[in-house]
């Protein structure tokens, strides 16, 4: 037998172990709030883990907010990759999801999937995220998820395809656009997602088809669900 000994570290705090899906869902279960932020880089995802927080997104607006695009369209998997990276080196705690940049995911479900994997593989990622509910990013999710590896979806205002909505602009504001967000994120939640993120849409409905229109400039921000 080996008399080789090994030390373990034990967090002095027991609720800073390592944020995990059954930890979340359980979080969720309890009523306990979930704190997720977004971090670009090692000072920030320091920051988030001084701070206790539970979930960490190294979100593609850091194609506007880092890198000085005017859009998230520009960014490439390996600049977001560099960024993945630095948050990682930062954080213990947390649980830590990287967003899948336009044109690395929608050729195909291989295409997803390899990227999911570099994410996953090259900067200790926990999970990552990918816009859209319709039949492509269904698909999509369904596939990386039977990879094993967590996704996170996005609907609502969804910035790699906001030309597609007509610009930066709150979504469903209308019962017929409601539904059919309600639908897509009912599809994600069957296709695999954890969590949903639902961006720039209104938080409470007035009449039948109107709703306080939002501006859809807070990146990154919006409600996620189980």
């Amino acid at each position: 037998m080996s008399s080789e000994s090994h030390s373990f570290e034990v967090p002095s705090d027991p609720s800073r172990l390592p944020m995990t899906l059954p930890r979340l869902s359980e979080k969720k279960r309890l009523g306990e709030p979930i704190v997720m932020v977004t971090a670009y880089d090692y000072p920030s995802a320091r920051a988030a883990e001084s701070a206790g927080v539970d979930l960490v997104l190294v979100g593609d607006s850091a194609a506007t907010t880092v890198l000085g695009h005017t859009s998230t369209t520009p960014v490439e998997l390996d600049e977001m990759l560099v960024l993945a990276k630095a948050a990682r080196r930062g954080l213990k705690s947390p649980f830590l999801i990287a967003d899948l940049p336009f044109g690395s995911y929608e050729i195909s479900d291989e295409q997803a999937v390899r990227s999911s994997l570099r994410y996953v593989k090259e900067a200790g990622v926990d999970a990552v995220k990918l816009e859209g509910g319709n039949e492509m990013s269904v698909a999509r999710v369904r596939a990386v998820v039977n990879a094993g590896i967590p996704v996170m979806g996005h609907v609502g205002l969804t910035p790699q395809t906001s030309t597609a909505l007509g610009g930066w602009r709150a979504q469903g504001r209308t019962s017929q656009a409601a539904a059919k967000i309600a639908r897509e994120a009912l599809a994600l939640q069957d296709a695999g997602c954890f969590s949903i993120v639902f961006e720039a849409m209104p938080s409470a409905r007035r009449g039948r088809d109107h709703a306080p229109h939002g501006n859809g400039r807070d990146r990154d921000r919006g409600r996620a669900v189980d």
